[in-house]
């Protein structure tokens, strides 16, 4: 089962920033970083870069490359068998977030196919948002995304290889056109001024750290347990401290590239209307305004199509990566890989449905799983404290064939992690408070979900060691 590799460092990396750039780099980071002090938000930003994103990518690396399994064998290898629960809790998480994030790609598949048919000419970006989200039109799209997404992991590691082959570098090649067109449009200065001027003043604001810490986790993935499932297929020499390092850097690189890209389009096209446009939500931005700054500007047409194919490029490679969470976990219960990967679409297409169509089911999604990522990256730092910190670097991270050691700087940031952690779920929550308990957001709706999902995995704990293949 894990007989299969990467077949170079290079397809490995491909892999992995695919699995690591999504929506969130290309919509979530612009608004992000323009509504909290732009040069002071990438100021925290940075910091979470060394204090959350790389000492998780780390961690996770060398668990998948020593183990060779996927989250729930290598809790149980860290911890013993009766706190495998805790990886199945790792991999929910990732299955639930999956689920609605089929419903996003959907929604990049749609507006692709409207900027290749003129559907966005004239202004109409608002009209068709409104039409066409939450119908059941989102349906047809939401099931074209995980059908995509199931395509390459029913092929395991080499499907996964060769679509990242392709998709990431042009990916990359496409972001790079977008900001250089960026950048170059008249005006544009006054968004790379906004972008890169800190307001000092807003380091002492601690929602600009708290907002740098959420951003961090999600534009990376790390905490995920997606790059464990990757490292699985890493080669027996593959130097993971650096890798990990280079895909940390490389991802936050394509964000920032996406905030000078949109962020010195808005300046550019309508500086009258920028904070508004940027206040607007992931949404918002992306599918009503992003169409509207690019029909504004010579060529914009084709500058949107390439967007948009941006867009799908990144949502597809980090779908994938889910995909391929959740696979793993049915094949080191037993399942056979081609059969297990249908299976899994089948569910996450079910699951997603209400998502689609229902707004208020989407926005729960988003908030209950997304506080939950959270708990996945301290149980991380957990099992690796009870492990032993130190036994766990000089076994598994500070190896034999690493140019790159970590050292004792690593140990204390995993420590940090536990507290980031939790604050960030004590923050999730407090901002809950004054909601009616089984509200949308209220605290009473998160506790169930959390709860029952969380009693079902330590129920099934035993089931799952008496059917586990691997470790």
């Amino acid at each position: 089962m894990t007989g299969s590799f990467f077949s170079s460092r290079w397809g490995l990396m491909l892999a992995m920033l695919g699995m690591a750039v999504g929506t969130g780099n290309i919509w979530r980071f612009p608004r992000i970083v323009a509504t909290n002090g732009g040069g002071s938000f990438l100021i925290a930003w940075v910091v979470f870069l060394f204090l959350w994103s790389v000492p998780l990518i780390v961690a996770e690396f060398a668990i998948g490359k020593a183990f060779r399994t996927g989250p729930i064998g290598a809790f149980r290898r860290l911890l013993g068998e009766r706190f495998a629960w805790m990886g199945a809790w790792i991999v929910w998480v990732v299955v639930a977030i999956g689920c609605y994030y089929a419903v996003v790609m959907g929604w990049t598949l749609r507006y692709l196919v409207a900027s290749l048919f003129g559907e966005l000419r004239g202004g109409t970006s608002e009209e068709l948002w409104h039409s066409f989200a939450f119908s059941p039109l989102v349906v047809v799209f939401q099931a074209a995304a995980v059908a995509m997404a199931a395509g390459v992991v029913y092929f395991g590691v080499s499907g996964i290889e060769r679509i990242a082959r392709i998709l990431m570098p042009a990916l990359l090649v496409l972001v790079a056109i977008l900001m250089v067109r960026a950048i170059t449009l008249p005006g544009a200065w006054r968004g790379l001024e906004f972008l890169f001027t800190p307001q000092w003043s807003e380091l002492g604001n601690y929602q600009v750290w708290l907002q740098a810490l959420a951003q961090n986790a999600w534009d990376t993935g790390a905490g995920w347990g997606l790059v464990v499932s990757y490292a699985v297929y890493s080669r027996a020499r593959e130097d993971t401290n650096l890798n990990s390092f280079i895909l940390a850097f490389g991802n936050n690189s394509v964000s920032l590239a996406a905030g000078i890209l949109v962020l010195c389009t808005v300046f550019s096209q309508r500086p009258d209307a920028a904070t508004e446009i940027v206040g607007a939500g992931n949404e918002g931005l992306t599918f009503v305004w992003v169409p509207r700054l690019f029909e504004a500007m010579p060529a914009g047409t084709l500058f949107m199509v390439l967007f948009f194919l941006a867009l799908v490029f990144a949502a597809w490679t980090s779908f994938v990566a889910t995909f391929e969470v959740g696979a793993r976990a049915l094949l080191e219960l037993g399942f056979d890989r081609k059969p297990a990967v249908v299976g899994f679409a089948v569910v996450v297409f079910a699951l997603g449905v209400p998502s689609a169509v229902v707004e208020s089911v989407f926005r729960n999604q988003d908030w209950v799983w997304s506080v939950a990522l959270m708990v996945t990256g301290l149980f991380f730092a957990i099992a690796i404290l009870r492990y032993g910190i130190r036994r766990f670097r000089l076994e598994f991270v500070d190896i034999d064939g690493q140019d790159l050691r970590v050292g004792t700087w690593w140990e204390w940031s995993i420590r940090l992690v536990v507290v980031w952690a939790t604050i960030m779920v004590v923050w999730g929550l407090w901002q809950s408070r004054a909601l009616p308990l089984f509200s949308r957001e209220g605290l009473g709706n998160l506790a169930v979900q959390w709860g029952v999902t969380m009693a079902l995995l330590a129920f099934a704990n035993g089931w799952m060691m008496r059917r586990w293949r691997v470790g």
